[in-house]
Order: structure tokens, then sequence, then C-alpha cells
């Protein structure tokens, strides 16, 4: 039980402890790489003994191997510096006071996303430390190959090095420079907290901190309609997680959710914040992003029909605003519905990004189109390669009683 106790911990503290230690000791590498000391320990010591509070115990262990490491290298230097601490006692390390972590998150996020930074490194790095994703699952969501990504995760911690690129949160007038890859980042961050329908996923646990972090930069930039609208995306998404999975723990596509099930003061909150950003900047991109969840949650019940032909219109504008392959292929499914499957799967397959390979639900549209088409040969093989992108368990089930459906 020890291991998975420890990878439940790091999941859900591992980036509140990187954020805090980077931003006491102003050093990305030896945050992280403290955490993995203390990991390691973790392992051997919580076989004898669970603390009470682990994360608090993995932050302390954390912050004194970082200690050491420095003061190891101010040793060899000729420097002073001041008096080790004395050893912790066992029960100080059980201690049960989660305040001991302080967290520094949003701090760290902007800290990654400094303009210094290569534009198509600040998410990335911000996800890799802030949010615990892996090398693979970034590279998944960027469409980008994992070698090169890695590459660049590396090239941008060693600019925050040298540039000595401070650890605050900066001025007011610096936040716009950052403020896109840090919508980027809660973006994706998001997505891989409700990538799992059933909310067992290693990320789920994102779900409520994105909610405070949209949250707190509204708060912080009430006039930017990018950060409401994010905000309202949020906000409309987390409110269908009820209705996403059915009681047999299969998942249960948007259209086919029931309306009634969706927490209705979250929706209330989403549409506030909409309606602000509307205000503000309707054409936006993620203002008309979030136009497209404040539609579906506009459904009444399933005795109302899909909006589909609404959904098809508001993509549309969206591809004059952000024309990507994920806007496209999220339009595709409307598409269908609208124009058929045939003109559907025809833009589907004109998509030439090189990382959609790797993008499970780029396998999955596909995989249905296919299927509705009854070309059943290409529709298995478009199934079996979104399974072997390893979906959550929720989605992994979907996929596979629509593949048996094939015979």
């Amino acid at each position: 039980m020890t291991g998975a106790a420890l990878d439940a911990v790091f999941r859900a503290a591992g980036g509140r402890i990187v954020a805090a230690l980077a931003a006491r000791f102003r050093d990305l590498d030896l945050a992280e790489e403290a955490l993995a000391e203390a990991c390691a320990r973790a392992a051997t010591a919580w076989a004898r003994e669970m603390p009470r509070d682990p994360a608090a115990w993995l932050y302390r262990v954390a912050e004194r191997v970082a200690l050491d490491r420095l003061r190891r290298v101010a040793t060899r230097a000729a420097t002073t510096l001041p008096e080790p601490d004395p050893e912790p006692t066992a029960e100080e390390l059980m201690m049960a006071d989660d305040r001991l972590i302080p967290d520094e998150r949003l701090r760290l996020i902007f800290v990654c996303c400094h303009p210094a930074i290569h534009p198509e490194a600040r998410a990335a790095l911000t996800l890799r430390l802030v949010c615990g994703l892996t090398t693979e699952e970034i590279a998944r969501a960027f469409l980008i190959a994992e070698p090169t990504l890695a590459q660049r995760l590396v090239r941008a911690k060693r600019k925050i090095a040298l540039a000595g690129i401070g650890f605050d949160v900066p001025s007011r007038d610096a936040w716009p420079d950052r403020l896109d890859a840090v919508l980027s980042t809660v973006e994706i961050a998001y997505a891989h907290a409700h990538a799992d329908g059933a909310g067992s996923g290693r990320h789920a646990d994102y779900a409520k901190e994105m909610l405070d972090i949209t949250a707190t930069l509204a708060a912080m930039l009430p006039g930017e309609a990018e950060i409401l609208a994010l905000a309202a995306t949020v906000r409309f998404a987390e409110a269908r997680r009820a209705a996403r999975v059915r009681t047999d723990g299969l998942m249960v596509p948007l259209s086919e959710q029931d309306p009634t099930l969706w927490d209705a003061a979250l929706i209330a909150d989403g549409r506030r914040y909409f309606a602000a950003a509307a205000r503000i900047d309707p054409r936006r991109p993620r203002v008309v992003m979030a136009l497209i969840h404040a539609e579906w949650c506009a459904r009444p019940s399933l005795a109302e029909p899909p909006p589909w032909r609404n959904i098809l219109t508001i993509y549309d504008a969206l591809l004059s605003v952000r024309d990507d392959a994920i806007t496209r292929l999220n339009r595709a499914v409307a598409l269908a519905e609208v124009h058929g499957y045939e003109a559907a799967l025809e833009e589907v397959d004109a998509l030439d990004t090189p990382g959609l390979a790797q993008f499970l639900p780029y396998h999955a549209t596909r995989a249905g189109l296919l299927n509705r088409l009854r070309l059943s040969d290409a529709a298995r093989a478009a199934y079996d390669a979104a399974l072997a992108l390893a979906p959550g368990d929720a989605e992994r089930r979907w996929l596979e009683a629509r593949r048996a459906e094939l015979g």
C-alpha cells in the first residue's frame, strides 16, 4: 500500500511542494530533485509507519534535503551559511498541519511564463513543474514529439537560472505579457483533470484547484475577457461531472448526458463569468469557446434535442479566431450531426498535424464516424488506436463497447 499512498500524495500535493520549494530556494532543479529524494525516503519510512499528514512530511523532508545540498555546496565554496536546524523528531515529521506547505503555485506559473522563455515552452514548463504532468502527457497535449518537448523544458529551466528571473509575482503591468501562457496552462491542466470521466485519473484533483485558480485570476484581472471566459468554461465543464459516467461505469457522451444531473450552482457561476467576458470582448477566442459550453449548459433536459446547429455555428465563428487541429476536430463532431458523417470524416482525414497520431480524441472521433458509416474494418482499427493510448477506465469501457458492436 505504501507505493499507492505515495503516488496519491504526490499527485495531490507534488505541485504545491515543488512550487513552495522553488519560491524559497529560487532553483527549479533543486526543488524537483529535493522532492524526488523525499519520495525515495518516504518509500522506506512509510512502510514502517504512515505519517498523519503525508504531504507535510514530504515537504519537510524535501526542504531539509534542499538545505543540506545548499550547505554542501557552500562548504565546498568556502562560504558560510547558518547552522543547520536540529534534526526533527518523529512527532515533528508526523505533524498534521497542512499550512506547512504554502501554496505558491500561482507564483510559479507566472515565473514559468516569463517573456524571456520561449513561448512554446512556457505552458509546458508550468504543466511539468506545477501540475506534475509527465513529459509524455504534455507532448500529447501540444501534439508534438516527446523528445522535442523534453529539450524545450531543459532549455527553459536553464534560461530561468541564467537570466536570473525573479520568483515573485510580477507587477501588474508585466502580467499581460505572460497571460496567454498562464491561461493555456490552466486549460490543459483542467483538461487532464476531467480526462477520466469517472474522476479516478491521476490528475482528477486538479479540477477543484483550477476552479480556485481561475477565480483568483479573475479577481486579479477583472477586466480581462479571456480570464473571465476561462473561469466560465471551467465551471460549465465541471458542472457536468456527475452526469459523465453511467451507474455501470461507462462514459456518457455530452449529447447523451442528463442535464438534470448537472450542478446548477456552478452553471450559474459560469454564466456570470461568461456575461462579464462577453461584455468586454465577445470575439476573443476563449470567450467564443465559453459560449459553446454555455450553449450546452442551456439544454434543460434530454427531451430537448442537442443544439447541434448552434454549436456548429459557434465553432465556425471560433475558426475565424482560433484555427487549429483540435478546434477542427471538435467541430467535426457537430458537423457530422448537421451535414452528415461523410462530410465530417473528410474534415477529420484532412487534418495534417503529426501529433494527432498520439491524440486519443482524434482516433475516438474518427472511429465513431467510421462506425456510423458502417466501415467496420476501418472503425475497428481506429478504436484499437484509441485504446492503445491508455484512456481512463470509463472512456476505455465505452470505446470497448462501441468496438464490440462492430462484431
